[in-house]
């Protein structure tokens, strides 16, 4: 995807239908490139209720982030290049936003809850930013996290055959209410996020408060 075309991908689903599995039926695994192909053409609902557990210990729900944007990145902190570039990334946006960062919440959300524990986190997620919130949790919970958010990742074993995780490496954006803005690729900038920030910034009427 053009970067030039990010902000065409800023619309809003909540005129979207949500798709239900059948009672009982595990759903079926996609692709990535199925599921880049829901994130491009906004195919179907984007993000959805979690029950995590943060850095700190503490069960959080989406609810507890109403009334700010979302920021939301999945990866794992053994990744050795992709996830670390856009968490500085993702924290340097923050820096360049000065007193508006108060209204923007980052969510790091772990695909590898056997390695990045609670603990394991805490000493992770400052590296980037203060604001930073690592989220961890049983793997059925980090699962459909994932699934709601229409992220691709499955495990593997590299060639020192250490764990590794295929992933998708989008950054979320989701306004006040939780509803999804649209999705930066992997790489963006932190200048090119603002450029799509910026605008949202300002609380519509009927948004939640924080």
């Amino acid at each position: 995807m053009r970067r030039s075309k990010a902000g065409a991908l800023l619309l809003s689903l909540l005129a979207a239908q949500p798709m239900v599995p059948a009672r009982g039926a595990e759903p079926a695994r996609r692709s990535a490139a199925e599921l880049m192909d829901v994130l491009m053409w906004n195919r179907e609902p984007v993000g959805g209720p979690f029950s995590l557990v943060d850095h700190a210990g503490h069960r959080r729900t989406e609810a507890d982030f109403r009334g700010k944007l979302l920021l939301v990145y999945f990866g794992y902190t053994s990744c050795p290049d992709i996830c670390p570039t856009d968490l500085m990334e993702i924290a340097r946006a923050l820096t360049l936003l000065g007193a508006e960062a108060e209204t923007v919440q980052p969510l790091f959300i772990t695909l590898d809850p056997e390695r990045d524990t609670v603990a394991h986190l805490a000493e992770y997620v400052p590296n980037f930013s203060p604001r930073l919130v690592g989220l961890t949790g049983e793997p059925a919970a980090i699962r459909a996290a994932a699934d709601a958010y229409r992220v691709f990742f499955e495990t593997g074993t590299g060639a020192n055959g250490d764990r590794t995780i295929d992933h998708s490496a989008f950054i979320y954006l989701m306004d006040r209410s939780g509803a999804y803005l649209g999705f930066f690729p992997p790489g963006t900038s932190a200048e090119r996020m603002l450029t799509i920030i910026r605008p949202h910034l300002i609380p519509r009427l009927g948004d939640p408060a924080p």
